[in-house]
Formats: C-alpha cells, structure tokens, sequence
C-alpha cells in the first residue's frame, strides 16, 4: 500500500522521460547507425566538454576531506566563490550567507514552494513554462501552479499585464495565491526579459502583496543582443529584494547537469534558514562540492569560460535558425537558452481542429509521429503548457550535424511536404 502522495507523484511520470532515455539508448551516427534517435528534446549544454573536461583534469587529487561529511546547505568556500559570481551577475552584493547549495535547481525550486507555500495554495506562472516546474514546484510541496497565458502572436513575450490577470482571476476563484514563479532567460522561448518588464512585474507582485521566485538557471547563457538583467538587479529591484528569491545552478552554464548542483538565493533571513533545514533532505555530495569550488577559484577562467559558451551558444542558435529557414519552419527567435520554440501548428493531423482539447491530442500524435517514424525527440507544446497546441522545444545544443539531420527529417515529414516552399514566419521576432 502507497501513500496517496505517492500515487500523486507516480501519475505525473511525464511520456518525456521515457522519449528522453529511448532516444539516448539507441543514439544517431551518421556511419554505425544512421536510423538512430536524434535527442533534440533534452535541455543540455554538449557543446562544451573540451572546455570543462579540460578544467576537471587539472584541479588536482581528492582528499580525505572530499570524503567526509560537509554542511549540508553548502560548503562555506563554496558558497563564496558563488556569491561573488552572482553578486557580479546580479548587479547587486550577494553574501555567502544568502546562498543554499542544494541537490540541483528541482531541489532549489522544491525547497521555495515548501517554504513559502502550505499545501493547496497557488502559485501563479507565465505560460508557456518549463514544463517541470508542475513537478518542481508542486510534486512535493502540494503547491498549486495557475497559468498566466501570453499571447503567441507576441511571440509568447512575458508581460506584467498578464500575469497581473491572472493572479486577480486566480484570486477571484478563491485561490490563496503566494507567488509568482518564471524563467528568466526564458524555457521554452529563449526570450530575455528587459530591465522594464521586470519593474513592471515586480510592480505587480508588490501590489498583490506575494512572493517572486525567479529561476535563473541560464542566466549566463544569453547570446542575444540584450543584456541579462536578474530579477535582485537593485537597478529594477530596491523595495521587493527581500520577497525576490533566485535559482540558479551549474546544470546550464557549466554544462554539468548530471553534478545535480543547484543554488537558492535569497535575502530573507527566514526563507533561507528555512532552505537550510530542507537541504538536508537533497545535499550535495562534499567531493562534488569540491570540485566545483576549484572550477570556480580563478575567476579570469570563469570569465573566459562563459564567454566561449556564450559564443559557442549564439553560433550554434544561428545554425539551428539558419535550417529552420531553409526548410521553411516557422519558429520564435531565441536570445538565449539552449532551445527554439518552434510552430508546427500546420503539421497537426487534423489542423481546422487544432484548438482546445482536439488540438492538443493532435499535437500528441504528431508528437509520437516525430518520435516513431522520424526518431527525433523534441517536446511538444502541452509540456510547457502552451496556450495554443502546435509549439514544439527543440534544443540547439548537441552540435551542428545532428541538427541538421533532425530538422531534414521534420521537413520530410508527409505533413510538412505541402508547406516547404512556404516563406518562414518569425513569431514576434525580438527587438
């Protein structure tokens, strides 16, 4: 016999997860097994290992103190050399003591929805959103996720008018709303949220009096033209900062999501004693902890190393976009990120009914479709809980090759034969 929380958590075993390791045990190679799976529709960084495996291999042998028990929130040089990392980031000084490390950004956004939510109240998320968060946020918590839809003729931008609606119609229901919880830069759409959108929002949080919780997992992966600008920025945030909460992790930028490493931070003095409490249920392991303090001692590597990703990011992005083009394949352009949203609306089995619940399930053959007969993995749009089917995630972050070879085999789909000498629409293309 098992809890009903355990039922719960068995129920939201996501088809992604098992599209994800089918396409990673039988992979595509262009000489062994040209029928393999292209895995487009996992959100890793593969474009960097030579930079990172390189930087492993010199940070020296372990210790026995590698193998002892450390703090469980962080170790203190750890939690150091992160602060002053995101204090640079953030605009803002951020203290050692500001920052839980915890078991990856799911543990980081699992230990804000326990802390600031008691089971059954609201938080509220743009939409379309990482699709995880119903997980990460709610799995564990009993928090409750209420989508603010954006609009896809904008190009799904986040708008502080939206999410404004949403908590009053959330609020209206009778739903007792905590926070506000988003992505910024943005997953799926890749979109960076300007220093006035962020004002605006936190206008908003403010007046309905509720906490925000920015996941800032790719925060150093912007390519685009637009700085990053980090929801502590004081430049956007002076009179919030203490109900502002950051995520943030070395899954993204450091290309090492397997390390499961993940940051809170916080200037709220209960929320991260809080935090602290909850890291002794996801700690990371002291040889890990580590490793990752001397990956970050020599802060003219770090610097060097993120500026290769990011131009590393924005060439394979421009590739990515550069075969969507040729193949006429509609998509939103990203800024920063490791994906593309991409619209494949016209490809539904049964387009004049591609709204509601009928778009959806079409959304999901196609889905299957993709996976069955081309063997490439990308996500569809109902993951993130887009407010229209036919949106799809493709990550751009496997190398240049593959996904030339995964967009070919979409583009000589039966459906998208009819649409290839189409001209390609930029959804909402970004200023």
């Amino acid at each position: 016999m098992t809890s009903r929380q355990a039922e719960r958590l068995l129920a939201d075993t996501p088809a992604i997860a098992d599209a994800h390791f089918r396409a990673e045990a039988e992979p595509y190679d262009p000489v062994s097994r040209p029928g393999g799976y292209l895995n487009l529709g996992t959100a890793e960084n593969r474009l960097l290992w030579d930079l990172v495996g390189e930087r492993l291999k010199g940070l020296g042998e372990f210790t026995e103190a590698a193998a002892r028990y450390a703090p469980l929130h962080g170790t203190e040089v750890l939690r150091e050399r992160i602060a002053a990392l995101l204090s640079a980031t953030f605009r803002g000084p951020l203290a050692a003591g500001e920052v839980v490390v915890i078991s990856g950004a799911t543990g980081a956004l699992d230990a804000l929805a326990t802390v600031l939510c008691d089971p059954g109240e609201t938080i509220v998320v743009p939409a379309p959103y990482y699709g995880a968060f119903d997980t990460d946020l709610a799995g564990r918590s009993g928090a409750r996720l209420w989508p603010a839809p954006l609009p896809a003729a904008a190009g799904f931008r986040l708008t502080a008018g939206a999410v404004d609606r949403a908590l009053t119609e959330a609020k209206r229901a009778g739903a007792v709303v905590r926070a506000v919880a988003l992505s910024s830069p943005s997953n799926p759409m890749g979109e960076v949220t300007g220093p006035g959108t962020l004002a605006e929002l936190l206008d908003v949080v403010r007046a309905h009096d509720v906490d925000l919780i920015s996941d800032e997992i790719y925060a150093h992966a912007v390519f685009g033209p637009r700085a990053f600008t980090s929801a502590l920025d004081p430049a956007v945030n002076r009179e919030w900062a203490e109900r502002t909460h950051v995520v943030w992790g070395f899954a993204k930028d450091f290309a090492l999501p397997g390390w499961k490493a993940g940051v809170l931070c916080s200037h709220a003095p209960r929320v991260l004693a809080a935090a602290r409490a909850l890291a002794y249920f996801a700690p990371v392991s002291t040889v890990t902890q580590d490793l990752l303090a001397a990956l970050l001692a020599d802060p003219d590597w770090v610097r060097g190393f993120l500026a290769e990703g990011r131009r590393r990011l924005a060439e394979g992005w421009a590739h990515a976009a550069g075969q969507l083009d040729a193949h006429g394949i509609p998509y939103v352009p990203a800024e920063a990120g490791f994906s593309t949203w991409v619209d494949l609306r016209r490809w539904l089995p049964d387009p004049e009914a591609a709204h509601g619940p009928a778009g959806f399930a079409a959304e999901e053959r196609l889905w299957r479709e993709l996976l069955d007969a081309a063997r490439v993995n990308i996500l569809p749009g109902a993951v993130f809980h887009s407010p229209q089917p036919g949106w799809f995630r493709l990550c751009h972050t496997v190398g240049a090759p593959l996904v030339a070879e995964a967009v070919r085999r979409l583009a000589a789909l039966p459906h998208a034969a009819a649409e290839r000498e189409q001209p390609t629409t930029r959804i909402g293309d970004r200023p």
